[in-house]
């Protein structure tokens, strides 16, 4: 194929993160590039909605993380400056404050782990109990992001894998578990232990500052989306929303993708990239002729998706908020939830006489039956648990979004059906935060890095433009890597003195 008389068409399908990274990168290295979104404005999750009183809410606040990397130098490329500086935070539960955290890149560095198990403060967690969780260190170490480690870990769940390394139940309770019903957003019994140990080595423990987190300083959809749509228009890129996609032909003779088909719409493609969530790819694979036949395809639809509830609330009045961002566990047993002081995150609120919060709830089947009223009710009494200032405080506006299916599941031996990059079709590629890659990363970075993963396996087919520059995690520190190192030496011998002995 000629590339001087002829563009190669791509049509990417997702609007989020990976979607618009894949578009973003070939728009600027001279591909046809079409992006299509089934919603009214490209963000996925981050997309706006309006309350009754015409404010601007996003679904949940969209946390960034320090080794974010890749979105970091994306926002800086385009010219943005979104975010607040870097947040404390703190963790309640019914009976009060639990933790608070510093920001970890100002304090002395020390050697993973001990600068996140040394600096936050522990109000009602004992040290007997903290140090329960250094057998558990062997398991960090094992787990090495490879696909052997992920196929080991994948089938156990995360509760179990702590009770076989003596966690504490108390650590369990008032840490660990917290941890994936905000990281993971369901409880250890069902998440995959292998998702446990990469979420927390890449977010906690892998080194001291990766926990420190900004936030976008108003919707992420406003502040970065918005502009980025704007610049990829400008390099070429087309974007088209309310495109629900309802198919993919696929030419029987050459067993390549030809084209993506909207209702009545067809997009003529010579790539085709998928960037949508689990639940919009298994609508996909219901209504497509062409991808159902197809194994890896079929298995999509054994993943599974877990219910958000995201809410915004206005108070008549200034209440204290000791923190900006907070993370919350115990009010409800399956149920993880968060709240942010908007007052002091969001520039828009920063000089209101009311106070601004949002809550977000994750793995929140049980509220989805209730009104909007009853929610409210249940937010703000959870609130006033853990700011008493909340109490007496009255609801002037509020926002109530359910989001069904929203969040990617990692439930145990749920490894084995995602896909990867590559598939059977050999011009259509996957993306997202649930596509299996060796990166590290997780949640908006992994989205957006496997976008870019994407775009340059479209670059390696036809020959045209150059790859994007994916930023690597940082390196495993000195003794991990030699922890490693070690492990992998003892594990490879024991597997030949014993080959196909033990259940992986």
């Amino acid at each position: 194929m000629s590339t001087e008389s002829h563009k190669p068409k791509v049509v990417v399908v997702g609007a989020g993160w990976a979607g618009l990274g894949a578009t973003y990168h070939l728009a600027k290295q001279g591909y046809d590039v079409t992006l299509l979104e089934a919603g009214d404005s490209p963000g996925g999750l981050v997309a706006g909605w309006k309350t009754p009183g015409g404010r601007s809410v996003e679904a949940g606040i969209h946390g960034f993380w320090y080794p974010y990397f890749n979105i970091f130098s994306l926002v800086d490329e385009l010219g943005l400056n979104p975010f607040t500086p870097w947040t404390r935070s703190a963790q309640y539960s019914p009976a009060g404050l639990e933790v608070e955290s510093p920001i970890f890149q100002d304090e002395p560095r020390l050697p993973m782990p001990l600068g996140t198990f040394i600096y936050p403060l522990f109000f009602r967690l004992p040290l007997i109990d903290r140090l329960s969780a250094l057998p558990l260190l062997y398991a960090v170490v094992d787990f090495d992001n490879s696909d052997a480690a992920w196929q080991r870990y994948d089938k156990v769940t995360a509760r179990e894998l702590f009770k076989q390394f003596g966690v504490s139940a108390r650590l369990y309770r008032q840490s660990f578990e917290p941890m994936l019903l905000v990281g993971l957003f369901a409880p250890g019994e069902q998440c995959s232990a292998a998702a446990a140990l990469g979420m927390l080595y890449y977010f906690i423990l892998a080194h001291q500052p990766n926990f420190d987190v900004v936030w976008c300083r108003g919707t992420v959809g406003e502040n970065i989306f918005n502009p980025w749509c704007q610049t990829i228009e400008k390099a070429g890129g087309k974007i088209f929303t309310q495109r629900r996609v309802t198919d993919v032909k696929i030419d029987e003779k050459t067993g390549k993708a030809t084209a993506v088909v909207c209702g009545d719409e067809v997009f003529e493609a010579d790539a085709v990239i998928f960037s949508v969530g689990i639940t919009g790819m298994k609508k996909i694979v219901s209504g497509s002729e062409s991808l159902q036949g197809r194994r890896e395809f079929q298995n999509v639809m054994n993943l599974n998706a877990i219910d958000v509830v995201a809410t915004r609330l206005w108070f008549d009045r200034q209440v204290n908020i000791p923190r900006a961002s907070n993370a919350c566990f115990g009010f409800d047993r399956t149920t993880g939830w968060t709240f942010f002081d908007l007052n002091a995150l969001h520039d828009d609120y920063r000089d209101l006489p009311e106070t601004v919060v949002e809550a977000d709830f994750y793995h929140a089947n049980q509220l989805f039956p209730l009104s909007d009223a009853e929610i409210l009710q249940k937010v703000q009494g959870d609130l006033a648990t853990c700011v008493p200032g909340f109490r007496d405080a009255k609801i002037i506006d509020s926002s109530v979004i359910r989001l069904k299916q929203a969040v990617t599941h990692f439930f145990p031996g749920s490894y084995q059906y995602m896909l990867r990059g590559n598939t059977s079709v050999d011009n259509l590629f996957m993306s997202g935060d649930w596509i299996i890659t060796r990166h590290g990363s997780w949640s908006q970075e992994k989205a957006y890095v496997t976008g870019l993963e994407a775009a340059n396996l479209v670059i390696d087919r036809f020959g045209m433009g150059k790859r994007a520059n994916i930023i690597p995690v940082e390196p495993d520190e000195p003794h991990i890597q030699l922890a490693r190192s070690l492990n992998q030496t003892l594990r490879q011998f024991g597997e030949n003195v014993f080959p196909d002995f033990w259940l992986p």
